[in-house]
Parts: C-alpha cells; structure tokens; sequence
C-alpha cells in the first residue's frame, strides 16, 4: 500500500458553469460595477483636478480582479490549476483576446488600458472647467468609461469560460 505524499501540490479543476451560471456571475459583476461606477462619478462631480483619475484607477485595480475571480479566471486560480489545465486555460485567454484576464492587475496596466478610452476622459479633465454642467459631463463621462471598460473584461471573461466549456475536439 503506498502512502500519499504530503508535499504533492493539490491541484484543483476550475469548476463547470453552464450558460446559465456564467450569466447569473456576470450579472453579479456588472451590478458590482455599476455601484463603483456611481460611486467614482459622485467624485468626479468634486471640481479637483486628477481626484477623479485616482479614483478610477483605483476602483479599477480591485474591481478587475474581482470580475477575473468571480470567473475562476484570477491569476491565483489559475495557478493553482493543474498544469495541462493551466495550459488549456492560458490558450482560451490567449485565444480570446482578454488582456488583463489572469494576470495580476497592476495601476501601469489599468492606465494602458484606461488609454483606450482616453478620448471621454480627456474630455472628462475639460468638462470640469465650466461650472456645474461640466461636473455632471464629467461625471457622466466617468460613469460610462468605468462601465464600459468593465462590461469589455466581462465579457472577455465570459468569452474565455465559454471556450473552456467547450467538448474536445475529437480525433481525426
């Protein structure tokens, strides 16, 4: 009778979600934006310039790992796949263009992507010079970036689980 290893690594096996899962997880997510979204728009109507850059920063540092983890796709999840399944896992994420999916979110890496829609932001920094209405255009403008950002690594998310869910391909 052989006696398990005690230092073998206990890999685990990212969970089966069906369709219906993956919704009712994105749901969860995008109602977690959204509250974060009305919260840095509540900043951004604070007339101080770069308050509001911080904040989205910020909120986007813990709000995109926690989207990644709802999906069992963090990078601590991921590496504590078994490493076939690891690589079955870093392919669909590869294959499926999400860029901060199973990595370690870092404020360099929400700013390169922040950049992708730095047209509203930019246009955001300019509204808060005229008074009042221009802190509700910034606002709004900061509402939708955060949202709109967050909606795309949701669905990247959604995209990678569904690939994953897929049956093998069957031999030739």
């Amino acid at each position: 009778m052989a006696v398990a290893d005690k230092t073998a690594p206990e890999w685990e096996v990212l969970p089966a979600a069906g369709d219906d899962d993956l919704q009712a997880i994105a749901q969860r997510c995008r109602q977690m934006v959204k509250r974060r979204a009305l919260l840095a728009a509540g900043v951004a109507m604070v007339p101080v310039p770069g308050l509001d850059w911080l904040t989205d920063v910020g909120l986007l540092v813990e709000l995109l790992p926690r989207i990644n983890g709802a999906f069992g796709l963090s990078n601590e999840q991921i590496e504590r796949l078994a490493p076939d399944r690891r690589v079955v896992v870093y392919k669909a994420i590869s294959a499926g263009g999400g860029m901060l999916i199973g990595r370690v979110v870092t404020r360099e890496l929400v700013m390169w992507m922040l950049k992708l829609v730095g047209v509203r932001l930019t246009t955001q920094q300019a509204a808060k010079f005229v008074p009042f209405a221009g802190q509700a255009v910034s606002a709004a403008l900061t509402y939708s970036a955060l949202r709109y950002v967050c909606e795309q690594h949701i669905q990247q998310c959604l995209s990678v689980r569904r690939r994953l869910a897929l049956p093998a391909p069957a031999a030739a």
